[in-house]
């Protein structure tokens, strides 16, 4: 079941945050920015602050009472023009549920709740993502560089809708 989060699965929404990023971004192993960054970023205050924005939305796919995935839109955040339309932050499925559609569904869900163009940037060695998203006919439309402690990882910009 897909539905609007609430503040009461701000908790959840953090926890399969790590689960995820870690999994996805650590793939050496952790240290200490790493380590950091996702301790302090993915909180229960993080997710509470984002449901508090009337810009932003959170959808969460539950299944038997289980949060396995989620999706962050932002409304308002523009990447190049406002021809690309509004920007997917997040979009995270827990390992155990991959290839069962979710992803796919909580996009489907977006683009009826608020249409399309939208893009979404992902990191450029994550070959997954990367083979998900072109799979259901987004596009490179440019680049973009995550922070980490004063490294720079590379961002593929993608865009769904948007021609």
């Amino acid at each position: 079941m897909i539905r609007k989060a609430t503040q009461n699965d701000s908790i959840n929404l953090a926890v399969l945050s790590l689960q995820v990023w870690l999994h996805t971004y650590a793939t050496q192993g952790v240290r200490t920015k790493i380590s950091h960054y996702a301790l302090s970023t993915f909180t229960e205050q993080y997710f509470n602050n984002i449901l508090n924005d009337p810009m932003c939305n959170i959808w969460v796919y539950i299944e038997d009472e289980h949060l396995v995935g989620f999706i962050v839109v932002d409304l308002a955040s523009i990447f190049d023009n406002a021809m690309n339309g509004y920007e997917v932050k997040t979009l995270y499925v827990s390992e155990h549920f991959h290839r069962q559609g979710i992803g796919r569904k909580l996009l489907d869900n977006i683009k009826v709740q608020h249409g399309s163009p939208f893009w979404l940037s992902t990191w450029v060695k994550n070959e997954g993502a990367l083979r998900f998203y072109r799979n259901l006919g987004f596009t490179t439309i440019g680049e973009l560089s995550f922070g980490l402690d004063g490294e720079r990882h590379e961002n593929h910009v993608l865009s769904y809708g948007w021609k």
